[in-house]
C-alpha cells in the first residue's frame, strides 16, 4: 500500500511517500511544498491544493497521513496552519483518499517509542527505517513519521481483525 504522510504549513508543507507491505517499509519519495509569505493567502493556499493534487497524482495514494492541529501561543500562526491543514485535506477528499490523522506525541511515540522524544531523535529513527533515505528537509522528515505511523497503525488494525 502506498502512504502519503503531510506535515502540514502554510510557508512549508513537508511530504513523503512510503509503500508498506506487512512490517516493511519502503521510501518512495519526499519534498517540501514552498508558498511565498509576500502573496495573497488564497493565492497561498491554492498552490498548496494544486501541489498536492500533482503530489497525489504521481504515486496514485490512496491513503494519506497528517498530523493534527497544534495549539501555538501565536493564535494567527495556529489560524493560518489550520487553514492550510483545511486545504491539504479537501484536497484529498476530493481525490477520495482516506485520511488517518495524528497528534505529534503519538507521531513520536510511534517512530520513537516515546512521545516526548526530540526532532532530532525522530529523524534519526527515519534514517534507520528507511535506510539510504535522502530527507528535503525536516518538514519532510516529520512527514515520513507521519506515514510510517499510519502505516503501524493500519498493520495493527489488520492484525486486530485476523
Amino acid at each position: 500500500m502506498i502512504i502519503l504522510g503531510i506535515d502540514p504549513g502554510l510557508g512549508t508543507t513537508g511530504w513523503g511517500v512510503i509503500f508498506s507491505e506487512g512490517n516493511r517499509l519502503t521510501h518512495i519519495a519526499n519534498g517540501r511544498i514552498k508558498t511565498d509569505a509576500a502573496h495573497p493567502l488564497s493565492h497561498r493556499l491554492a498552490l498548496l491544493g494544486e501541489a498536492l493534487n500533482q503530489i497525489v497524482a504521481a504515486h496514485d495514494a490512496r491513503h494519506a497521513a497528517m498530523e493534527e492541529v497544534f495549539v501555538n501561543k501565536n493564535a494567527q500562526s495556529t489560524l493560518k496552519l489550520a487553514q492550510a491543514r483545511g486545504m491539504l485535506l479537501g484536497c484529498l477528499g476530493s481525490r477520495q483518499v482516506e485520511v488517518g490523522e495524528y497528534a505529534p506525541r503519538l507521531v513520536k511515540q510511534a517512530v520513537t517509542g516515546t512521545g516526548a522524544a526530540e526532532k532530532a531523535q525522530v529523524h534519526a529513527m527515519i534514517g534507520r527505517l528507511l535506510p539510504g533515505v535522502k530527507i528535503d528537509g525536516a518538514d519532510a522528515a516529520d512527514a515520513l513519521a507521519v506515514a510510517i505511523t499510519h502505516a503501524h497503525h493500519l498493520a495493527s488494525a489488520r492484525r486486530l481483525k485476523a
